[in-house]
């Protein structure tokens, strides 16, 4: 059961929702006494009273701060914090996003709401309407006596607007559904417990997700997988109970002389570590290895959807990574796909040998499809890149300059925050092994790099590639923020169809 998405539309002030939201900033300069602005967008709203609650509330105005105060002309006004305003005319677009989002998460238990939050441009207005509806988000479908005591998230959202042709806006909306539609879709998936997502319910859900769309599906069992050669989703998957798959997601535009992209996505339902058994506090956590892969295969359905004319492949290399006696043993030797062996000193690093599997496959269906024009990678990777980045900043390595140039750009515009990382060469011969082609672990020190640099390995270096270790962003284990709930995040989703869409004009 997917969350459902609420209904969004624009209205111009003639019909205002019973809450309406507001956005407020407060600044200090010096030992003067702060002072509050209002931000209503065109919407006219008597400031003063609103200014002296402030006061008396103690508000800060800062982002993620929501006030809530009986409305005059509305049942209830609710002012959203956009934090400083360090631009003389607008807020960042991030910040209206963050703050639409803040303000939504709070009105769980409100039906509909207005959101007449400051915009000069159609960008702007987009990371409104995004922001409203990725805070409308609730996952209950596991909850049983306590659902009936759970607030449900809004269900109408109107966007205030008096700059925006009713055409455009009508576009903007619409692709703001979609972006948020299959977010909720990656968010449930990542929720989901492991005991109802295995690598076939995975595979049967997006099969029927994408019933009567215009992609195609193809999935690969365990019979099939050992015989073709896929020695990574094999090995990480031979210890578990519930055998391996490979999903396969296309996308074939009606126009032709299109460009092709392919993105392979990590999909662990659950890492135990294997034999490398992972300590128990925080295993919990590992039902979202499986992030990555819910994000390509879900990005291409978005795409799909909005009829992008690009011709794109998502790959999903699919397994459960168990201890049992059929489980991969450190010191066993794989091969991967196309019959690079790798030495296998830790089976807890087990993501990057399904994503070699995938990336292999990928690289060759576009070579024969008439090549790719980039290749990228989503990946809960590593938590080397937790202790680099943190958890709201996602990592991008890469073998062009250029396509990472266009893609960290084009996440700015979304609001995902990805940072590039390089990948040094003098850390390549760590991963050297004595047996076998390749180890699948080298130098702890920079252990994201390492494992990108593994990646490299299955890479022409003609074809543009791109890593994104989404480890620390996909699942969010500390408080909500802004549009970010508890738990999945859905990361790289939006940044992924924006790409498709960048690629698709040039």
């Amino acid at each position: 059961m997917t969350a459902s998405t609420p209904t969004i539309r624009m209205t111009d002030g003639a019909a205002i929702d019973e809450v309406l939201v507001i956005g407020f900033s407060c600044e200090k300069k010096g030992n003067k006494k702060r002072s509050f602005s209002i931000h209503s967008g065109t919407l006219k709203v008597d400031h003063a009273p609103l200014m002296e609650a402030l006061e008396d509330l103690g508000a800060t105005g800062a982002p993620d701060e929501v006030i809530k105060l009986p409305g005059s002309t509305t049942k209830l006004m609710v002012l959203t914090g956009l934090g400083e305003l360090k631009n003389a005319t607008q807020f960042p677009h991030e910040t209206l996003r963050r703050a639409a989002g803040a303000a939504s998460r709070h009105l769980a238990g409100h039906q509909a709401a207005t959101f007449a939050l400051p915009h000069l441009s159609t960008l702007d207005f987009a990371a409104i309407a995004e922001g409203a509806l990725l805070g409308a988000y609730a996952f209950d479908e596991f909850r049983g006596t306590s659902k009936s005591e759970r607030k449900l998230p809004l269900s109408k959202i109107s966007i205030h607007s008096t700059s925006v042709p009713k055409s455009e806006s009508v576009k903007i909306l619409q692709r703001s559904v979609v972006l948020a539609k299959y977010t909720f879709i990656v968010r449930d998936l990542i929720n989901t417990p492991p005991s109802h997502l295995t690598p076939d319910s995975f595979c049967q859900r997006f099969k029927k997700l994408s019933s009567g769309s215009k992609v195609k599906i193809e999935i690969l069992d365990e019979k099939q997988l050992r015989k073709l050669g896929y020695g990574g989703i094999i090995g990480v998957g031979q210890g578990s109970a519930n055998p391996p798959r490979l999903l396969r997601i296309s996308y074939q535009p009606t126009k032709k002389n299109v460009k092709r992209l392919a993105y392979v996505g990590k999909g662990i339902t659950f890492d135990t570590g294997g034999l490398a058994l992972k300590p128990a506090q925080g295993m919990e956590a590992m039902k979202s290895d499986m992030s990555g892969a819910a994000a390509v295969c879900a990005a291409v359905l978005a795409i799909a959807e909005l009829q992008i004319p690009i011709a794109i492949d998502a790959w999903a290399p699919l397994a459960e990574n168990m201890p049992s006696d059929t489980a991969t043993r450190p010191s066993d030797i794989i091969t991967i796909y196309g019959g690079k062996t790798v030495e296998v000193l830790n089976p807890d690093a087990e993501g990057r040998l399904v994503l070699a599997d995938g990336m292999m496959k990928a690289a060759e269906v576009g070579a024969k499809a008439g090549g790719l024009d980039g290749l990228v990678d989503v990946a809960t990777l590593t938590g080397a890149q937790v202790v680099a980045l943190g958890t709201r900043t996602s990592a991008v390595m890469t073998n062009n300059e250029n396509f990472s140039h266009d893609f960290i750009h084009l996440s700015t515009e979304t609001g995902e925050q990805f940072w590039p990382m390089p990948l040094p060469e003098e850390l390549r011969a760590s991963l050297d092994s004595p047996v076998a082609d390749i180890a699948n672990i080298g130098d702890r020190m920079g252990g994201m790099l390492v494992a990108g640099l593994f990646l490299k390995e299955f890479v022409a270096p003609e074809l543009p590639w791109l890593h994104l270790d989404i480890a620390g962003p996909a699942y969010n284990e500390g408080k909500p923020h802004g549009y970010t709930p508890v738990g999945g995040t859905g990361v790289a989703l939006r940044t992924l169809v924006a790409l498709a869409e960048f690629k698709s004009s040039r």
